[in-house]
């Protein structure tokens, strides 16, 4: 091997091992943190099914925790699902474009069906993303009533501000924010394997509880209990749908190593751990994760404790902005403006408006519910409901695109959905204790998805229809007698493709009756991979006539890139003779849509309002496509919807 090949496998190495630490400090915040509360909350006594503390019941429950997590974690998301990815992005909405697509086979109506399952399920992801953030803070800053109850009137003023600067910092980019939070979780998780370890060696037989046969015995001989400390287990896999939706910040590799080798093992140290302080001690109930440390190293383990809630928010954080680019593209919202963060992976973004939108439903949920404990009953709910759909979408790709047996698609949808059930039922019973809050955020949120697309499909239709197709267009501009006056001149319309008129050419042929001289229709396309030669990416079309200055132009851009309008028309300009290179006179049109509430059929009047309220939150076409703001025209049409 040569001295450079030995480099390039060093520089890989430490890519790889970067990603790794990234991924632990973005990815694994959520069910990293787990074992602060999942215990805990279990044993609960103001739980109104409370779990009484007995040797059975403690080793039931530690067995269903680590059974659950090897399931449902280890074995469905990081083996299986993470496998299930749209050009390297995860979530339930990159299943959703999967399954939509040609190459999975299914009817339309089938696949309408799971894509509304889809974009529910995703609903539900966001109301994670306003829960986990406050029920983590909140959790690891109650600590400090552990080491001093006096303090308990600071824990919401201290989360509140902790939850400020972590949402201010975001525009810093995912992969900054994981280089800064990384080795934190290294540490994190190193103490609470030690933490765990020291609980173990005191109390060595609470290892039985790796067997299985605790927790079938505990979920078949003590049903009307274990069925309802479900509520409470799930809490332990909060956090596997995040892992998921990130998928596209890190990749597969990075997070599944994270997970298997120091993740995993850490936080069944810690379960293991805090069941055998339990078992020991039976006061001990109150908080055996803070009480596995010496009195003396409590006060450091809630400030590391907090420092990896905040790093459990950054998880969800950045799901969201996974999920909320994916329904931007499948045109579930509208389009907002994003920031790419890194030249190296497409997934790292930064999207403002839901950053405070989160910001703002987190900061609620603090001051509405003051503590852990009263946002506990709540946040099960959106983990199960997310992780039950899930597990529907995937299956149907195993089935359909990865075209497995029958046989074993059923038997695996059985085992899993099985447990899943289970979870989602525990957690219905809880609705009147906090459980419908994710519910009504999920219904919100998909109001707003559904009505969105619906309404995007509707205006799409009448603007066509309005638009007309482009060929023909220019067919009558030929024929139309007298000939249309030209003016000198560059004018450059952005449209979608190259099928249709944009409505800003349409409106200024028939209501100014005239066109520039030279005229390019210019759409921009966007390419998976962080930069393209723009130069050689330039595809010009005379549109069936070489001499009329008329030309449509498609251009690529990478997505680290800005799209850049006037160097596109200058490059443009030297492919074809009938264009004019002169940027000082050329003059670029935009295509607005105002929105009118009318009596058109297609949606209800409610949802009109709604849509043409969303429709406020789309970003600036001009600032976008790097336009020149003296020398923009918009020419608006008005569709009534």
């Amino acid at each position: 091997m040569t001295e450079t090949e030995k480099a390039a496998g060093g520089s890989r190495t430490l890519a790889k091992a970067a990603l790794m630490v990234g991924a632990l400090g973005v990815v694994f915040g959520d069910i990293g943190t787990s074992p602060i509360y999942a215990v805990q909350t279990v044993f609960n006594p103001e739980d109104p099914h409370p779990v009484p503390v007995t040797t059975g019941n403690v080793y039931g429950i530690i067995s269903l925790i680590f059974w659950s997590v090897t399931m449902i974690v280890t074995i469905k998301y990081v083996l299986l699902v993470l496998r299930a990815d749209n050009d390297g992005e995860g979530g339930i909405l990159a299943m959703i474009t999967l399954i939509g697509g040609k190459a999975v086979p299914g009817t339309a109506r089938t696949k309408y069906i799971l894509a509304g399952l889809g974009i529910f399920g995703a609903s539900l992801f966001f109301g994670d993303s306003m829960i986990t953030p406050a029920i983590s803070v909140l959790s690891a800053v109650e600590g400090l009533k552990v080491v001093q109850p006096g303090l308990d009137h600071l824990v919401v003023p201290i989360t509140a501000t902790i939850i400020l600067v972590l949402f201010a910092v975001q525009r810093l980019g995912t992969a900054k924010i994981g280089r800064s939070f990384g080795p934190v979780m290294i540490v994190w998780f190193t103490v609470i394997a030690v933490a765990g370890i020291g609980g173990i060696v005191d109390h060595p037989q609470i290892l039985k509880a790796l067997s299985p046969t605790y927790a079938i015995g505990f979920m078949t001989g003590h049903f009307s209990i274990a069925f309802f400390a479900l509520a409470a287990v799930v809490l332990a896999i909060t956090g596997a749908e995040a892992l998921y939706a990130d998928l596209g910040h890190f990749g597969r590799g990075p997070i599944s190593r994270a997970w298997l080798f120091m993740v995993f093992p850490a936080l069944i140290l810690s379960y293991l751990g805090q069941g055998a302080l339990v078992l020991s001690d039976t006061s001990n109930i109150s908080s055996p994760f803070f009480l596995l440390v010496p009195h003396w190293a409590r006060l450091p383990l809630v400030l590391l404790a907090t420092a990896a809630t905040v790093i459990a928010a950054q998880a969800v954080i950045t799901g969201a902005f996974s999920v909320a680019r994916q329904a931007m593209q499948l045109g579930y919202l509208p389009r907002l403006r994003i920031q790419h963060t890194s030249e190296e992976t497409i997934g790292q973004i930064y999207v403002p408006w839901v950053n405070w939108a989160l910001m703002i439903s987190v900061l609620t949920l603090v001051f509405a519910f003051e503590s852990s404990a009263a946002l506990a009953f709540a946040y099960g709910m959106a983990v199960t409901g997310t992780i039950v759909i899930n597990s529907i979408l995937f299956f149907y790709i195993v089935r359909r695109q990865w075209r497995k047996p029958l046989w074993l698609v059923i038997v695996g949808a059985a085992i899993f959905l099985t447990i899943e059930l289970l979870f989602l039922a525990a957690n219905l019973t809880k609705i009147a204790h906090g459980a419908w809050l994710p519910l009504i955020i999920a219904l919100t949120v998909f109001t707003v998805l559904t009505t969105w697309q619906r309404g995007r499909v509707l205006v799409t239709q009448r603007r066509e229809q309005r638009e007309g197709p482009l060929r023909e267009f220019i067919d009558e501009l030929h024929e139309s007698s007298p000939p249309l006056q030209r003016v000198p001149g560059t004018a450059v319309f952005l449209n979608r493709s190259k099928t249709s008129v944009p409505l800003a050419m349409r409106a200024n042929v028939e209501h100014n009756h005239i066109l520039h001289k030279h005229v390019l229709i210019l759409s921009i396309e966007t390419d998976p991979v962080p930069h393209v030669d723009v130069a050689d990416s330039i595809t010009v079309d005379d549109i069936g006539h070489l001499d009329d200055g008329i030309i449509h132009v498609a251009a690529r851009f990478g997505y680290m890139q800005t799209p850049d309008v006037p160097a596109v028309v200058r490059l443009a300009a030297e492919k074809s003779p009938e264009m004019s290179a002169d940027l000082q006179d050329t003059s670029y049109f935009l295509s607005t849509i105002e929105l009118g509430l009318g009596d058109a059929p297609g949606m209800t009047r409610w949802r009109k309002r709604l849509f043409i309220a969303t429709s406020g939150i789309t970003a600036d076409a001009a600032e976008y496509f790097s336009l020149p703001r003296d020398r923009v025209v918009i020419m608006g049409s008005r569709i009534d919807v």
